[in-house]
C-alpha cells in the first residue's frame, strides 16, 4: 500500500509552534565565554573541543585553560559551606573518608538486606508460627524477634536471637538452634549492624544530612508519596498533550476529511513481532497521530504521521533521547508489506509496516515525525550544560581529587583537571560528554510547550 503524501496542513502547523526551549545561536555566546557562568563556560569549552576533534585538530592550550578554570570555579562554588551543592559535597565526603565510603556502599543495598533479614525472621517467628508454640518463654522469645525485625532494630534483634539460643525450647531443638545460628551469622545482618555502628561517625552524620537535603531516601514513605505525586503529574501532562494532538486531528479531519482520516492513540506499545532487538529502545509511545487514506475504507491499516513524547523537563528528554532514537530504529525494522498489531489505550490498531520503515532517523529528519511536549517553564537563560554531563564531570575521580585538595587549601594544584581534560579528548567513555551540546540542541529543537501546541492548533480553527 503506497504511503499518502505528507499533509500540507500538518507540514505548515508544526514549524509554526513556538520553540521556547530552543538554544540561542552559539556564535552569540563565544565572545563572552570567559566571563559567563562556570557551567556555561564549561559547556562552550567542551563544544569547541568537540569541534576541533571532529576536524582532526588538537585543541589549543587556551581551550584547556578555559576548561580547567571553569570546572575549578564550578567545584569551588559547589563545596562552599553556604549555598554549595549538597550532591557534590556528599560525593566529596565519600572520596575523603573511608567510613563514609563504607557507609554509602552498605546503604546502597541496605533495603535488600532488610527484606532478607525480615524474611528470615518470619520463617522463625511469624505470628502464625507463634500461635503453634505453647505459651511461655519460647513464644515470648519469638515475639521479641518479630518485634525487633518489624522495628528494624538490628542490635536488639541480634541480642534477642542470642538470648533465644540459651532458653527452652530452642536449647533442646537442633533444628531451631541451626536456624537461629544461621540468622545470627547471616551476612545481611552483619552489614545492617555495621551500618548502625557507622551511623554515629561525625562525617557519616554530615553525609546523611547532605543526602537528606537532596530529597527523601529510596523506599521511604516520603519517597513513595513523591513517586505517586510524580506519576499523577505525568498522567495529567500526557492527558493534556493528547488533548492538543486530538484537537489537531479534528482540524485535519475537517480540512482533509475526504482525502484522509486522522485519529489519536495513547500508550502505543511496540509488538514483539517487529524483527529487531527491543533492548534499550523505546517500546511505548505516549501520544501518536495516525492517518489513512479516505479512499481505503475502515479495514485499511493506519500509518504513523506524528509521535509525541511527554517529558517533565529538558533534562529528562535529553537523557531519554538516545532511547527514543533507538525506538525509531526499532520501528524502522518493520517489514514493508506486513501489517502490525499495536496495543493502545484505545484498543488494538493495525499499522502499516511501510509507514514504520519511513520513521528511521537515518532516513528522515526526526523533527518531521517527533515532538517532545513539556509543561515546565523555560529557563530565563538556556542551560548549555546538561545535568547528566555536569554530574559525570563532578563525579570523576580527578575532579574529586581536586575538590579534596581545594577543601584543604585555596591554592590547590589544578593538575588533576588537566588529566581529566586529556581523557575527555581521547577516551571513549567521555564521548557522550564531548557530544553533549549537539544532543541538547537536538532535544530542544524537538521540544514544545504543550500550551503552545494547543494554542497554535486552536488558532487554526479561527482562521
Amino acid at each position: 500500500m503506497p504511503l499518502p503524501p505528507p499533509s500540507p496542513l500538518l507540514a505548515d502547523v508544526l514549524p509554526t509552534v513556538p520553540r521556547r526551549y530552543r538554544l540561542p545561536p552559539l556564535d552569540t555566546l563565544w565572545g563572552d565565554a570567559g566571563h559567563c557562568h562556570a557551567a556555561t563556560a564549561l559547556a562552550l569549552a567542551i563544544e569547541q573541543a568537540r569541534d576541533a576533534v571532529a576536524r582532526a585538530e588538537a585543541p589549543g592550550k587556551d581551550l584547556e585553560e578555559r576548561f580547567t578554570d571553569a570546572l575549578a570555579r564550578m567545584v569551588g562554588d559547589g563545596i562552599r559551606a553556604e549555598g554549595g551543592d549538597p550532591v557534590l559535597q556528599a560525593m566529596l565526603l565519600r572520596h575523603r573518608y573511608p567510613a563514609v565510603r563504607e557507609y554509602a556502599s552498605l546503604s546502597a543495598r541496605a533495603e535488600h538486606d532488610r527484606r532478607t533479614i525480615v524474611g528470615a525472621v518470619n520463617t522463625l517467628a511469624h505470628p502464625v508460627r507463634q500461635q503453634h508454640m505453647p505459651p511461655g518463654t519460647g513464644r515470648e522469645a519469638l515475639a521479641r524477634l518479630q518485634s525487633c525485625a518489624s522495628s528494624r532494630c538490628w542490635p536488639r534483634l541480634r541480642q534477642a536471637a542470642q538470648d533465644a539460643l540459651r532458653m527452652p525450647p530452642f536449647d533442646q531443638d537442633p533444628a531451631l538452634q541451626e536456624r537461629l545460628t544461621r540468622l545470627l551469622n547471616h551476612e545481611a545482618l552483619g552489614r545492617l549492624l555495621r551500618i548502625d555502628g557507622l551511623a554515629g561517625d561525625p562525617q557519616v552524620l554530615r553525609y546523611q544530612s547532605l543526602r537528606n537535603a537532596q530529597g527523601p531516601g529510596a523506599g521511604s514513605p516520603s519517597a513513595t508519596a513523591l513517586g505517586v505525586s510524580s506519576r499523577q503529574r505525568g498522567a495529567a501532562a500526557e492527558a493534556t498533550a493528547a488533548k492538543a494532538v486530538m484537537a489537531l486531528a479534528r482540524r485535519l479531519n475537517t480540512v482533509e476529511g475526504s482525502e484522509r482520516q486522522y485519529r489519536v492513540v495513547t500508550s502505543m506499545r511496540v509488538p514483539s513481532t517487529i524483527p529487531a532487538s527491543h533492548a534499550h529502545a523505546k517500546t511505548e509511545w505516549d501520544v501518536v497521530l495516525l492517518v489513512r487514506s479516505g479512499a481505503d475504507g475502515p479495514a485499511a491499516a493506519w500509518q504513523v504521521c506524528l509521535l509525541v513524547e511527554v517529558k517533565a523537563s529538558v533534562d529528562a528528554a535529553t537523557t531519554g533521547l538516545p532511547r527514543l532514537l533507538r525506538g525509531l530504529q526499532l520501528l524502522a525494522h518493520a517489514e514493508a508489506h506486513t501489517v502490525y498489531a499495536f496495543e493502545t489505550q484505545q484498543g488494538t490498531v493495525q499499522l502499516s509496516g511501510e509507514s514504520l520503515r519511513a520513521l528511521s532517523p537515518d532516513a528522515a529528519d526526526p523533527r518531521r515525525t517527533v515532538l517532545y511536549c513539556c509543561d515546565s517553564s523555560a529557563d530565563a537563560t538556556a542551560r548549555l550544560l546538561g545535568a547528566a554531563t555536569r554530574m559525570q564531570l563532578l563525579s570523576a575521580p580527578m575532579t574529586l581529587a581536586f575538590a579534596s585538595a581545594l577543601a584543604e587549601r585555596q591554592d590547590a594544584d589544578i593538575e588533576p583537571l588537566r588529566t581529566l581534560w586529556q581523557e575527555l579528548l581521547t577516551s571513549p567513555r567521555w564521548r557522550a560528554v564531548l557530544g553533549q551540546l549537539p544532543l541538547l540542541r537536538q532535544v530542544r529543537d524537538l521540544m514544545v510547550h504543550t500550551a503552545d501546541l494547543l494554542a497554535c492548533v486552536e488558532s487554526l480553527d479561527m482562521q
